[in-house]
């Protein structure tokens, strides 16, 4: 028996070693597929280059991404001192010919040198089989390369206020936020700096998007679009903005109503998507009579439009800076100081209190109230008590919205504006009340 267990070991290990070479070649075969990927879309951008002209195109990317695959199996046999050599000899070659290009002709670029180096790299994890990444990192690097244009016109058109704004934002989500406390402090335990600076994060990313949504599609588009963008940021300032160009140009009226109506709709599902990232359970209870109320907004704002749309087809709409820090940590104040409020009023009243605080809320910001609801909700407030405060801080909202367009655009917008939203109110009471709507 024992020359016939000799023989099957045998023909396992015959097995195992075709099946690691067929892995090997699998592995290879995918470097070179990155390298060529990369190398496709640098042979696209230099293939206006005469021959010669071109350091590395769609063979060199193709062998670079196979080299570095090849290294890598070699470095697992032989130490990794061989991947080290290869790349610093690729740095080296390629280094040299740009040199000598600049010598010629005073043009510098190092895109073309890190992104071999990258299809180096990207071939060398194929290489030891991490297929995934190779090939993800193969096809982000094409695409960022791709898109050297768009980048660029982007950063032409970029403000220095812009800039600072991504850097703030960034420096209050990426750098402070993962290294707050998540836990409660002080009376009632609300002062969770985790979960406060998370929701000053938020409202500061949907404003951020808002703002440059604006932008870059402008306002030339439309009214209507200028009070779906604006609304994303502040619909409030939208509101501001459009009654006070009704108060000098009356005849565009409806067609301003329309924008302002926009806005205030565009509030409901604005609140709708912050709500239910905090607490999801809000999503189910909240649609309904949100989006009644977004509808009856939207259907009246569709109305004003379509009967003088051709009044103006464009408007500016003053855009300012899309964060500042200073708002952000005013932002952080306001919340904990209505948590606090909040938790101070159920205590001696009870939820029902609460109601009077989201209406009073409402009269300034209904973000703030809305998020201190769902975290109250996520941590044992009544859903049903949640939902009619935020449903009260909304309506209270466009309420006051509604008398700045009377004070500040005169009659002809203030009647439309207010008539919409008293109708979009009713809307929402109906369907939560589970009323007829007709």
């Amino acid at each position: 028996m024992e020359p016939i267990t000799c023989l099957a070991d045998h023909d396992k290990t015959v097995e195992e070693g075709m099946a690691l070479e067929g892995q090997a070649f699998g592995n290879l075969a995918l470097a070179l597929a990155v390298g060529l990927l990369i190398g496709l879309e640098r042979g696209w951008q230099s293939r206006t280059l005469a021959e010669g002209e071109r350091i590395a195109g769609l063979r060199t990317f193709g062998l670079l991404g196979l080299l570095g695959g090849v290294a890598s199996l070699l470095s697992e046999a032989f130490g990794g001192g061989i991947l080290v050599a290869m790349i610093l000899a690729v740095a080296a070659v390629l280094g040299g010919a740009y040199l000598l290009r600049f010598q010629s002709t005073l043009v510098a670029s190092a895109t073309t040198t890190i992104a071999a180096l990258l299809t180096l790299g990207f071939g060398a994890l194929a290489g030891v089989g991490e297929l995934e990444l190779a090939a993800a990192g193969a096809v982000t690097t094409s695409l960022v390369l791709n898109l050297k244009p768009t980048l660029h016109a982007g950063l032409q058109r970029l403000e220095a206020s812009e800039l600072q704004a991504t850097l703030n934002l960034l420096l209050i989500s990426v750098v402070l936020l993962p290294v707050l406390p998540d836990r409660g402090y002080g009376p009632w335990a609300v002062f969770n700096p985790y979960r406060l600076w998370w929701m000053v994060v938020l409202i500061a990313g949907i404003s951020f998007g808002g703002y440059f949504a604006v932008k870059l599609l402008g306002p030339g588009r439309g009214i209507p679009l200028t009070g779906l963008l604006g609304g994303l940021s502040s619909s409030t300032a939208v509101t501001l903005n459009l009654a006070r160009l009704a108060r000098s140009h009356p005849d565009w009226s409806p067609v301003l109503a329309s924008g302002i109506l926009v806005a205030c709709g565009t509030m409901f599902p604005r609140i709708l998507l912050v709500s239910g990232l905090l607490y999801p359970p809000l999503l189910v209870r909240l649609a309904p009579p949100l989006a009644a109320m977004a509808l009856a907004t939207y259907a009246g704002a569709g109305v004003f439009w379509w009967l003088q749309r051709q009044v103006v087809q464009s408007a500016t709409l003053p855009l300012s800076n899309p964060f500042q820090l200073g708002t952000a940590l005013r932002f952080g104040a306001l919340l904990a100081g209505i948590l606090l409020a909040a938790e101070w009023i159920r205590s001696l009243w009870g939820e029902q209190g609460l109601y009077a605080l989201a209406m009073i809320s409402g009269l300034t910001d209904v973000d703030a109230i809305t998020l201190s609801l769902a975290r109250m909700g996520r941590e044992g407030l009544a859903l049903d008590t949640v939902v009619w405060g935020i449903l009260l801080a909304a309506m209270t909202n466009n309420l006051v919205k509604a008398g700045l367009a009377v004070a500040l655009g005169g009659r002809a917008v203030g009647s439309r504006v207010s008539m919409t939203l008293m109708g979009a109110l009713l809307s929402g009471l109906a369907v939560e009340y589970g009323l007829p709507t007709s």
